[in-house]
């Protein structure tokens, strides 16, 4: 009895309350998804149209085999708004969305596919936030973009919160020029456990790509730690 009031419950309940696309506010008939397929798959512009692993005149560090992001940056946009609805709405489920695509580009993409299944040891790290910032939020937006892209690729261990950690304070970027970005985020990260990134591939997930002054500072930090090699991956490209 108990069963089937659970089931008419949870037929009654969607067609009262619908379950909608964050994105659009169309229904979505995907369970356990805030994001339409549509959406996910139509509406926002290609970052890397032809699968190209970075744009416009970006020069990746030495170690860093490549930067790919999802989708362009929609100043003002839907992509923006969805950004910030998992930022500072804590709709966290949209960065698991969002992630578990970025996964999927990533088996799509011949170069980024065979460079991370030949990979003798790879190991999954969202920029980490400053425990200050932590404990404000409640939460990382990247680790939870990471937790979406480990669905994409289950064999894949993410990286412990506590092996690779951000040391600095750092202000917001959103407006700063490259030079006083890099400033701001010189030294901001530590390897507290070398042994988790020595001797392998790094795929470094963010939100935004703008400069890489973030990205390329911790993929300098893991190197220097002794990673073999790392990999940039965003859901958008500004």
């Amino acid at each position: 009895m108990t069963k089937l009031f659970k089931i008419l419950a949870e037929g009654l309940s969607e067609v009262l309350f619908p379950k909608v696309c964050v994105c659009c506010g169309r229904e979505n008939t995907q369970k356990h998804r805030q994001i339409c397929s549509f959406c996910l798959q139509e509406r926002f512009e290609d970052a890397n149209p032809g699968n190209e692993l970075s744009s416009g005149d970006t020069l990746l560090p030495e170690g860093v085999l490549a930067q790919h992001a999802l989708w362009q940056f929609d100043k003002g946009g839907d992509l923006q708004d969805l950004l910030h609805l998992l930022k500072y709405e804590r709709l966290t489920t949209v960065g698991i969305d969002l992630g578990r695509e970025l996964g999927k580009r990533v088996h799509k993409h011949p170069f980024l596919s065979r460079t991370v299944k030949e990979a003798p040891q790879a190991v999954i790290l969202p920029v980490p936030l400053h425990y200050l910032k932590f404990r404000y939020r409640g939460f990382n937006q990247a680790f939870k973009i990471a937790k979406g892209f480990q669905e994409a690729w289950p064999d894949i261990p993410l990286c412990d919160i506590k092996s690779v950690v951000r040391r600095k304070n750092t202000r917001t970027q959103t407006g700063f020029s490259l030079e006083k970005r890099l400033q701001n985020i010189e030294d901001a990260f530590r390897v507290k456990v070398p042994s988790v990134v020595d001797k392998k591939l790094i795929i470094i997930i963010d939100d935004v790509f703008t400069t890489g002054a973030t990205t390329f500072e911790l993929a300098q930090t893991v190197r220097a730690s002794g990673a073999e090699s790392v990999v940039v991956l965003t859901v958008a490209q500004a």
